[in-house]
Parts: structure tokens; sequence; C-alpha cells
């Protein structure tokens, strides 16, 4: 074990009890003889400065934890996984949205690979190692996705110019931000419409001007926005009001049956093989484009408007062939 990782989890070791640890625990937690365990002890509190004692009655050594002060060493310290982990966490929002925090982050990025280089472990090639595919994608513009963030974490209202798919026209907004939502390969974001007096959500691709009020945002809970933007399938959701019964084949199942679609879904396995779902749903575009999918590996059993939905779709694409 490498001397910075030894005195690492030493540490560990007395900031997780309470009572004295003998040396020969220690020497079996740390696997090294008594002698390395030794300087390692003496590092840790000649060196740091760490508050360890030894306690005579109890043949052990302790961290003395006065007035619930907690000791952590001086800087940036970071055993080799939590120095990965966080290097493949900085990898994965790089990837998610391109340029986002990349400013402030790559210094503590280069302090975490040097910390590595320090312990004579080898730096990860992250791009040649953690493949991210990322299907229909659309790209945000950085600079309103900073301000967004920004403004949902620091509770202020947003004015914005939104282009609307569905009516294909722009409207200027005034919003109390709520929370980004990533779903499908896209940002999206929950918020108060001051105009429309109720809660929306704004695909971020369709902003084309954010600007920052510094007016307090207007807070919803966690469970009103959970109940009016999550609790129906899909990211067109609102407050459920049917219940898809979905049967899929018994090939099918193998697969189905081990994904969620919902957090609310119900299912039960049939005796011949095949799988049933039934998913709560406001919105079926959504759904309806993901019951497409499985072609003749599933059909819909209810509701019959969704059932209908579904077969209309079919004949327009037979149609086409």
């Amino acid at each position: 074990m490498e001397k910075f990782h030894r005195i690492f989890e030493l540490h560990q070791i007395f900031s997780n009890r309470r009572t004295p640890i003998s040396l020969k625990d220690l020497n079996e937690k740390l696997g090294c003889s008594e002698s390395t365990t030794r300087r390692a002890v003496s590092f840790l509190r000649d060196s740091l400065n760490a508050p360890l004692s030894y306690d005579r009655e109890h043949n052990g050594w302790s961290y003395n934890h006065q007035q619930n002060q907690q000791f952590d060493f001086p800087g940036l310290w970071f055993n080799p996984e939590e120095l990965y982990a966080l290097l493949v966490s900085y990898h994965l929002l790089s990837n998610l949205q391109p340029g986002f925090l990349s400013e402030q982050i790559a210094p503590l990025q280069t302090r975490m690979e040097q910390l590595l280089v320090q312990q004579n472990i080898q730096t990860p090639v992250l791009k040649d190692r953690i493949r991210i595919l990322q299907i229909a994608a659309r790209p945000n513009n950085i600079e309103n996705f900073r301000k967004i963030a920004a403004s949902v974490l620091r509770r202020e209202q947003l004015k914005i110019l939104y282009h609307g798919r569905e009516r294909d026209s722009t409207i200027e907004r005034q919003i109390s931000p709520q929370r980004l939502v990533y779903y499908r390969s896209n940002w999206y974001l929950d918020a108060w419409c001051h105009l429309r007096n109720g809660l929306r959500i704004f695909s971020l691709d369709r902003l084309h001007a954010v600007a920052e009020l510094g007016k307090k945002a207007k807070n919803i809970s966690n469970k009103e926005l959970n109940e009016k933007l999550a609790s129906a399938y899909g990211i067109f959701s609102g407050e459920p009001e049917h219940k898809a019964i979905l049967n899929f084949s018994a090939e099918a199942a193998r697969w189905v049956a081990d994904e969620q679609w919902h957090p609310q879904q119900t299912s039960k396995a049939n005796r011949d093989g095949s799988y049933e779902l039934t998913i709560p749903y406001n919105d079926p575009r959504e759904l309806v484009m993901d019951i497409l999918k499985y072609g003749p590996d599933v059909e819909v059993k209810a509701p019959r408007s969704l059932r209908k939905r579904v077969q209309e779709r079919l004949q327009q694409a037979i149609e086409k062939y």
C-alpha cells in the first residue's frame, strides 16, 4: 500500500471509532508491519497534527474528539477510489452538458490528476475508457444553461423568450425555476410560469433569450412538483387521468420485465410467458411512440382511446409502404 493511501486509511479508521484500537488490530486493518504502522501513526500525529492520543488502560490509539470538533486533513485529500469517482462524475457532466462549469472545474480536475500522480497511480484517459452515447440530443446555448442552473440553485426568477413547437410561436415569459430535468438525452426546466399562473415544462433548446431578474422565485414544494409534473408517464405528464394496460409477448418480456417505465407502474407475469404492464398517463404522445417501438410484440389492452390511437398510427405507417 502506498504511504498516502495508508495514512488516509488510518485517518478513516480513527474517524469512524470512538474507542481506542490496538496496534495489533491496526496492523491487520492496514495489512502492514508493526514498524510501518508506528511510523504512520507518528506521521499522522506529528506532521498532520491529528488529535491522536494513546490510552494505556485500553492499550490503544484513538482520536481525542474535544467539543465535537471533527479533525480532517488540510487541503484536498482523497483516496484513489474517491478521486476516480470525482473524475468520472466530471466526465459524465461534461458529456451531458458540454462546457458547463468547465472553467470552474478544470483547475480542480488538474489538482485531482496531480494527486493521483503523487500517489504513483496512473491517471485514466476517461474518454478512452468511458463511452457515453446520447441519442437524439438537442444542442443548448451554454450561457443560457449556466444562467438557468444558477437561478435554480439561487431560487431567483428569470425572463425568457420561449419558442413552443406545438403552436410554433415565440412568447416572452417570466418564470420561477424549480428544477432542471435531464430526460432522454435532453434538458428540461420545471418552472412556475407567471404568465399562465401555473407549472410548465420548458425544453431548454427552445429558449432564445434568458435574463436574470434578481427577484425571489415562487417556491413550489417537491410534493406538488411530483404530483403535477412527474406522476404520469413521459415528459408531457400532468396529473394522470388514465391507466394504460400493455401486454408484451414472451420474447419482449425478457427485456421489459427488467425495465422501469414509470415509478408507479404495476406488472404481472402471465402463464403463457407474456408480461402485462400497467402505467399511469395523461398525455399519450410519448407513450404511443414507445409502444410503437415494440411493433407486434405489444398489444394495448386498455383504454380503448389509447388502443385506437396506436391502431391509427400503425395504419398510417402501413399506408406509407
